[in-house]
């Protein structure tokens, strides 16, 4: 299959402090692409930039569950870069447990991040990708949670349920339009989820699980199809985990 060169594209990735979102950062930046990175901690996404090069990211502090934050986002990045090709929604968090088992405002933070999250930057960025005429990716990181469930993450599998239905009825409205809209669904992989909230740093677990760099292959490879084709949903596991 011919790939297409990402060399020039600037590309939105949320919940880029951390995991999959800096991974996604330094793949695209070193395949060729502008990255604005967007986080809640700024200090990261400065250390993120410099790691990288200003010159190839923008960091914005920002948060995905305010609909105001998602618009000033793609506006800074489009001032910046001078168009906008495509957004990875990254952000996301999770905890282990029963429904019973976190506080209101937990389970209530999580599924405004999770979803909201997801929604807010996802309408912020589609008008741009919509009037360059040109197409565009919108690249929505789920997880096999949405897929099946699981004991003990009820509310938070609730979240990716709801985040692949998102992304499969905007691709069915969008494709027509040149918008490719996509899921990559990882199962469990070496970040900070859930940290404290269900897992440690030193579990055993850890080392087989995916690394956050196999999902960045990943949305690198979706972006770099040809424009005839999209992928719908990718999803993805270690050797090590039983599906």
């Amino acid at each position: 299959m011919e790939t297409r060169s990402l060399e020039g594209q600037v590309i939105l990735i949320t919940g880029a402090t951390s995991g999959i979102g800096a991974a996604c950062a330094r793949a695209l930046a070193a395949a060729g692409a502008r990255v604005a990175c967007g986080g809640r901690r700024q200090e990261r996404l400065a250390k993120l930039a410099d790691e990288i090069g200003r010159d190839r990211v923008l960091p914005v502090r920002m948060d995905v569950r305010s609909p105001v934050d998602s618009r000033r986002f793609v506006d800074a990045a489009g001032a910046e870069f001078g168009r906008v090709d495509g957004l990875i929604a990254s952000a996301g968090i999770g905890a282990y447990g029963s429904i019973l088992d976190h506080s209101d405002d937990d389970l209530a933070t999580m599924i405004d991040t999770n979803v909201s999250g997801t929604i807010w930057p996802v309408r912020a960025v589609l008008p741009r990708l919509l009037e360059s005429g040109e197409g565009g990716d919108v690249v929505i990181i789920a997880s096999v949670a949405g897929l099946r469930g699981g004991g003990h993450e009820a509310v938070y599998a609730a979240t990716k349920f709801a985040q692949i239905g998102l992304a499969g009825a905007l691709d069915r409205e969008l494709a027509p339009r040149g918008i490719r809209v996509t899921s990559i669904c990882p199962a469990a992989t070496r970040t900070e989820f859930a940290m404290g909230y269900g897992r440690t740093p030193g579990m055993p677990e850890l080392g087989d699980w995916l690394d956050p760099d196999d999902v960045a292959g990943a949305v690198v490879t979706v972006l770099g199809q040809p424009r005839r084709m999209r992928t719908q949903l990718w999803s993805m596991w270690s050797m090590s985990e039983v599906g």
